[in-house]
């Protein structure tokens, strides 16, 4: 079918070494967006907001009066 003097054998070794190398950084990326400790730190950091807003609200109730 493809023999080594066609125009189409780089096109198609470089589109597989671009499929390769697209799924390579996807698995790398999900795995590092879904990395138990980030999800930890996330749930820390979203603690730390929840506090920080219910100080704000406090101190705005504050100015208020």
């Amino acid at each position: 079918m493809l023999n080594s003097n066609t125009h189409n054998t780089p096109f198609i070794r470089n589109y597989i070494i671009a499929a390769v190398s697209v799924s390579l950084l996807s698995f790398g990326i999900a795995d590092m967006f879904h990395n138990p400790f980030r999800v930890a730190q996330q749930d820390k950091l979203d603690g730390y907001g929840r506090y920080i807003g219910v100080g704000l609200v406090s101190y705005g109730k504050s100015l208020s009066r």
